[in-house]
């Protein structure tokens, strides 16, 4: 969810194993034609953070993840996959190739989202629209992902220092 430190866990990933990577916040905007750093502090349900444009943006992602897959690319989708209908639409495309889908879970203290929520509203460069009401509804409409296997969810502690999730991700994927 929202300030969860999936991001900066998600383009370090990719950084570090030279993946494709492709992130919910710069997609939506792409497809909304607005630069990644511009601010849209609309509603988590309106603009283009509605329904209907969040489907286009998880879509996108999906038709991104699946050229790189096609091209033998490894990929990383940073989303938050919040129902298990997103999170089965990654299963099937990963499965068409046979291959196995991993999903990290971030998560953290309300103190450190509340922080991260803080460093982030003062970036001019910030991609994330996520603000703290944004992220109640988040949480409330959240479906933890029971219908993953053990080996495709790691559930991780994002308030650690960032080498040491990395190497926590190796050790369980020993890509």
């Amino acid at each position: 969810m929202i300030a969860a430190g999936k991001s900066t866990l998600a383009k370090a990933w990719a950084a570090r194993h030279s993946l494709s990577y492709h992130n919910s916040d710069v997609v939506r905007k792409e497809l909304a034609g607005l630069a990644a750093a511009t601010r849209r502090p609309e509603d988590a349900a309106q603009g283009i953070y509605s329904p209907e444009f969040s489907r286009l943006t998880y879509d996108e992602l999906l038709c991104r993840a699946a050229t790189d897959l096609h091209q033998n690319k490894k990929v990383v989708l940073d989303a938050a996959y919040l129902g298990r209908l997103e999170r089965d639409e990654v299963n099937a495309l990963a499965g068409s190739l046979g291959l196995i889908a991993h999903f990290v879970l971030c998560e953290c203290s309300d103190q450190v989202r509340r922080e991260r929520l803080a460093i982030r509203a003062g970036d001019p460069q910030a991609v994330s629209d996520g603000r703290w009401e944004i992220y109640h509804r988040q949480r409330d409409k959240f479906q933890y992902p029971v219908e993953l296997s053990g080996d495709q969810l790691l559930v991780i502690n994002t308030a650690q220092p960032l080498e040491r999730l990395l190497n926590e991700l190796e050790a369980t994927l020993k890509n």
